[in-house]
């Protein structure tokens, strides 16, 4: 199994308990929504930002990844119309620490290093948000961003229009349809 086909049955588990169609359902009208282009809370810098973080984290294959899907733009919706204030401010100033961090460690905003260090820092804000997961829950303090930057670019991810059909072929009536067929010509596997 390739790492794409194991984030998307890891967001397809998550997401069966909080009933699918209807996760599934407000994430695509929160797509038909997005402006092209306008964003209503990131700044030019943090969705130019947000844009390489969530394509590192999902990127294209043989199948379109975060940057064709919007990941960036939907987000910006999520924080501008669906999350409290202080769960916004949170996220901004995750999103604010990535270049803290990346000044840290290469000497310039995570926009102006190479893919090889942004590369390394999203492996040590992963290997972080591990070890907080894997930690005691009356240890654990708030949750990293990072955890929350991909739980929220797989779900922009896999309720696109990309993610649903082209990645998941998803379909709306699965299986074949029969109209008006009496009870005893079908098989009992239909």
């Amino acid at each position: 199994m390739d790492r794409r086909s194991a984030l998307g049955l890891l967001t397809a588990t998550a997401a069966a308990a909080y009933a699918p169609d209807e996760l599934l359902s407000l994430g695509r009208s929160f797509h038909q929504r997005i402006l092209n282009g306008t964003r209503r809370v990131l700044s030019a810098q943090q969705d130019a930002t947000l844009l390489v973080l969530t394509d590192l984290i999902l990127p294209a294959t043989d199948t379109p990844g975060a940057k064709a899907a919007g990941v960036n733009a939907f987000i910006d919706l999520l924080l501008a119309e669906w999350v409290e204030p202080e769960e916004k401010d949170r996220f901004l100033k995750g999103l604010a620490d990535v270049d803290t961090r990346a000044r840290a460690a290469f000497g310039k905003d995570f926009l102006q290093g190479t893919p090889e260090q942004q590369t390394a820092l999203l492996v040590a804000l992963d290997d972080e948000a591990a070890r907080w997961k894997a930690s005691p829950e009356a240890t654990r303090g708030p949750e990293p961003f990072y955890r929350n930057l991909k739980w929220v670019t797989l779900f922009g991810y896999f309720t696109s229009e990309v993610g649903a059909l082209q990645e998941e072929h998803y379909a709306i009536i699965p299986g074949r349809y029969v109209p008006c067929a009496p009870a005893d010509t079908l098989s009992p596997s239909e």
